[in-house]
């Protein structure tokens, strides 16, 4: 796999909440013409992208902001975590207490409680910029 795309509506504020979840700002581009019109199967297609890489380089994430055609809502605002499609993008961190405070900085909610699965990790959902929702994972021992 080579990234995961994302749809948001504010890039700079999505570029920033992944940086402060420790993603590196790989690069940003805009794209437009025939090319990407035919690739994605739209017209007219305007938008700004932000390819956002993990620190140890394996994994992207690419942002991207849609100014024409505009964007579309593919359900209900903040769907719960059962919705059909994309479910979420689990991320490893190692203190997962510092991690959710400094996320709730950029407008993070949690959508349920911080929990210990066995004596494995501790894991969270929550909600970040555009109703995304990200799961964290703190490895114990």
């Amino acid at each position: 796999m080579d990234n995961v795309g994302i749809v948001v509506d504010d890039l700079k504020a999505a570029i920033a909440f992944f940086v402060e979840l420790g993603m590196e700002l790989e690069s940003e581009a805009q794209i437009e013409g025939l090319w990407a019109d035919r690739t994605v199967g739209l017209d007219g297609i305007r938008s700004d992208i932000a390819m956002m890489r993990t620190p140890d380089g394996h994994n992207k994430l690419e942002l991207m902001k849609y100014h024409a055609p505009a964007a579309i809502s593919a359900g209900p605002q903040n769907p719960p975590p059962n919705t059909l499609g994309l479910h979420r993008v689990m991320f490893a961190v190692d203190n997962i207490d510092d991690t959710v405070a400094r996320l709730r900085a950029h407008d993070a909610e949690l959508l349920g409680d911080l929990v210990r699965y066995e004596n494995s990790y501790r894991l969270c959902y929550l909600r970040g910029p555009g109703g995304i929702i990200l799961a964290l994972a703190e490895q114990l021992g």
